[in-house]
């Protein structure tokens, strides 16, 4: 997977959440400060129901590219759902449980790429 994939992956979760009118979509390049994946894409909503349905709407646009998550965590509540793709990772996030954790501030060195 080149950089030039990843970052189309993590724009079209972006954009699908947006699409969904999440709120506060960050999209962070990691391939500085971590090892693990090449974007972190970070949203949130006012509701657990609306969390479920900006997965769904990711999960649904990124099928049809012919791209299943590698795995899902957190969906059933709604708190922290996160949609592993391998090189970006998706958070969307209840609001409240966004600002307890803040990973836009644990992660303040990666560079924020606009949508």
């Amino acid at each position: 997977m080149t950089d030039t994939d990843s970052k189309n992956k993590a724009l079209i979760i972006g954009n699908s959440a947006l699409e969904k009118k999440a709120d506060d979509v960050v999209v962070l390049n990691m391939q500085k400060v971590s090892g693990f994946c090449d974007y972190f894409v970070t949203t949130s909503a006012g509701s657990f129901k609306k969390t479920r349905a900006i997965a769904d709407h990711i999960e649904e646009s990124l099928a049809k590219e012919k791209l299943k998550p590698h795995h899902v965590e957190g969906k059933e509540e709604g708190h922290w759902i996160l949609l592993d793709y391998g090189d970006v990772v998706a958070h969307v996030f209840y609001e409240e449980t966004r600002r307890f954790y803040d990973i836009e501030r644990l992660w303040g060195d990666a560079e924020r790429i606009e949508l």
